[in-house]
């Protein structure tokens, strides 16, 4: 990502920023895992969005001062002891080509920039990150710098920017979008290796390894969330991960995977028989949760509220399952539907922002995945697409899998040795 996309997003918040304030953001570090090992390191999005910095331990300082703006990176001191080990750590230049900020400080001397920040001005405001999910939950470097600051300058009027960095998130810009449909792409290709590769009484970690095989391939080192590969009953369960089991004869196959890609994500269901031939009861299901994905899709369009996607789901399973007989009466429907059909995707794969209490607007980018889950016939189906809101409509960003059942049949028939 160019530079220029960091200092436009910069820019919008200043905007929002009152004068006299200062604002402070954290990329975060690894949390420790045990003896001498971590966690992969993931940058904080709202950060990485702000700065383009992918680093650990960088902070980003902006203090906003008679209606001038002044801002300041920190980064690590170099340390080539520690460089032989691990590798060298960001350097001035490349912070500064990365974010477009040219001040760029030693984290060394982060406490006293900040106190002298406050020598001879009158703050009245911090802006920074506190997302917090709920009581319990780990508190982050800005949380406790906040925390600090209360005590420190109990005068600060001490302002949350993670709802207004998730709002502004919502809205894609072309570079985003580009890097989502590369996200996706790279993701179909995943899905056609597993199906050219998979058959009865594989390993569902061995169905994976074609899928990984593929991102590595690409350059691809990091994926939008774990892998869910499940097969028959596993396939009813919606967040199933462990990829244990076995695809027996005759079982369909779930999986709900992505790449992500320079950080941003793609998202794809897609249900397949590993022998690659529908039961008739398979094709039912399969078919009736084909044709509300195709129908969600044809709602999207500017100024549909985000909710009715979701509302037209349930209305339409409840129909279809109540015609044949899976379901006597409409509250059962819960039992085999259960989710949400739609989220935002970006920067995380359930993306950030305000989303489902709006409209769809030109540039969001959101998922469509209806699907059904019986788990007393090991039946579980979800249909998945990628889906950008135009300036009249929308467009799916990922095209070219097959998706009828005669599709998938016939491309496993061509490209998979195992079941012709």
């Amino acid at each position: 990502m160019d530079k220029s996309f960091f200092i436009r997003n910069r820019s919008k918040l200043y905007e929002t920023l009152e004068d006299q304030s200062l604002t402070i953001l954290f990329a975060g570090e690894a949390a420790h895992q045990s003896a001498d090992e971590s966690y992969p390191f993931y940058p904080n999005r709202n950060f990485y969005y702000l700065t383009g910095i992918t680093e650990p331990k960088v902070v980003f300082v902006a203090a906003k001062f008679g209606g001038k703006v002044t801002e300041t990176l920190f980064i690590q001191r170099a340390d080539p002891w520690m460089a032989r080990w691990y590798g060298e750590t960001i350097t001035p230049n490349e912070a500064q080509d990365a974010s477009g900020i040219e001040a760029v400080e030693l984290l060394d001397t982060l406490d006293s920039f900040i106190r002298g920040q406050f020598d001879g001005r009158v703050y009245k405001h911090l802006y920074m990150d506190l997302e917090a999910k709920s009581w319990e939950f780990p508190a982050k470097p800005a949380n406790k710098f906040a925390a600090k600051a209360a005590v420190t300058y109990p005068y600060l009027l001490i302002h949350n920017l993670y709802p207004v960095l998730s709002n502004f998130r919502v809205v894609k810009s072309p570079e985003e979008i580009e890097l989502i449909r590369a996200a996706g792409k790279i993701t179909a290709e995943g899905i056609k290796n597993v199906l050219s590769n998979a058959k009865a009484g594989m390993k569902e970690y061995e169905l994976e390894a074609y899928f990984n095989f593929v991102l590595k391939s690409r350059g691809v080192t990091e994926f939008a969330f774990p892998t869910i590969l499940a097969s028959g009953y596993n396939g009813t369960v919606l967040h199933y991960s462990a990829n244990t089991g076995t695809a027996a004869d005759g079982s369909l196959v779930l999986l709900d995977l992505g790449a992500q890609y320079q950080y941003y994500n793609g998202d794809i269901s897609y249900t397949f028989p590993v022998n690659g031939k529908f039961t008739p009861r398979q094709k039912t299901i399969y078919d009736i949760v084909l044709r509300c994905n195709e129908a969600v899709t044809k709602m999207v369009k500017p100024g549909v509220p985000f909710e009715d996607l979701n509302d037209f789901t349930i209305r339409f399973f409840t129909e279809e399952l109540l015609n044949i007989g899976l379901i006597s009466r409409p509250e059962e429907l819960r039992k085999y539907y259960f989710h949400h059909v739609s989220h935002s995707l970006g920067l995380d794969t359930h993306d950030v922002g305000n989303y489902r209490e709006i409209k769809l607007v030109p540039g969001e980018v959101i998922t469509n995945e209806p699907g059904l889950y019986i788990p007393e016939e090991s039946i579980g189906v979800r249909i998945e697409d990628d889906v950008l809101v135009t300036e009249n409509g929308y467009e799916v960003l990922t095209k070219g899998l097959p998706r009828t059942t005669d599709e998938i049949e016939s491309y496993m028939a061509e490209n998979n040795k195992n079941v012709r």
